[in-house]
């Protein structure tokens, strides 16, 4: 057994990250530190398309801050979390892949936060979302200000102010997550899904990822209009590149795209 929080595999273009720090895969600074180091990684190496991140055991996909490592070393809330602050996905700049939460059990605070970071959620059918910070007089932020663009104003609402539980099958109901599997299945689920967006045209994921992330403070014309005008990087690289022609070829041809990222 080694000192790292984190087990990392690669499968091919695929990055697989299990948080495993029992009982709860709670996280505290060091191990949001070590997560950002992982996925900068993975943004900048061009051999990977789409990470996984899950959680170890079957039992908690992250309950989020490490509130007994805080209270032993006082640890502010605002302490550094690293290059992409907390849990090193939240603030990673420049994330333009795919990342997928399979959410294996209960995601608490900044663990439901963490799941908020990634694009797509699948959830065990034991899985259950929970914001408490409520009830340890803090405030859950990210999830205040991404929830309620996600899901209902009043049901992110009332998840933040009461602290109470959303059962995976609510979160699918609402839209939350993605789909809602047998644990068993939650895994090979992920991975399919994985594969399925490695096989897939890199560049135009990342000028979808750029595009949805910076329109959100947009009005939505002024948007449109700077895609147009090719006013984000990614959207003019995908408008110059060998894959913007090949998929025009191929569509033409009646074959598979052969993408190459560039």
């Amino acid at each position: 057994m080694t000192d790292d929080p984190l087990r990392v595999t690669r499968d091919g273009a695929v990055l697989e990250v299990v948080l495993d720090r029992p009982k709860a895969n709670a996280i505290d600074s060091a191990t949001s530190r070590r997560m950002g180091e992982v996925f900068a990684g993975f943004r900048d190496d061009p051999a990977l398309r789409v990470a996984i991140v899950t959680g170890g055991g079957d039992r908690f996909f992250s309950a989020g801050w490490d509130l007994k490592a805080a209270a032993a070393e006082s640890i502010r809330p605002d302490e550094d979390y690293g290059i992409g602050g907390f849990a090193g996905l939240q603030e990673l700049p420049g994330l333009n892949k795919p990342v997928i939460a399979a959410v294996n059990g209960m995601a608490v605070g900044g663990g439901f936060e963490l799941a908020l970071s990634c694009d797509l959620i699948l959830a065990a059918d034991h899985a259950r979302f929970s914001l408490p910070e409520i009830n340890a007089g803090t405030l859950a932020d990210a999830a205040t200000i991404k929830l309620p663009r996600r899901i209902p104003y009043h049901v992110a609402m009332d998840l933040l102010y009461t602290g109470r539980w959303m059962e995976a099958e609510e979160a699918l109901r609402w839209g939350l997550v993605n789909a809602v599997v047998p644990a068993a299945e939650l895994m090979d689920r992920a991975r399919a899904l994985a594969r399925h967006l490695a096989d897939g045209p890199p560049l135009v994921f990342a000028a979808i990822k750029e595009v949805a992330r910076e329109a959100e403070a947009m009005p939505a014309q002024a948007a449109l209009a700077r895609v147009m005008a090719r006013g984000f990087p990614t959207v003019a690289t995908l408008y110059d590149s060998e894959d913007q022609l090949e998929g025009a070829r191929a569509f033409a041809e009646k074959r598979k795209p052969v993408w190459k990222g560039r």
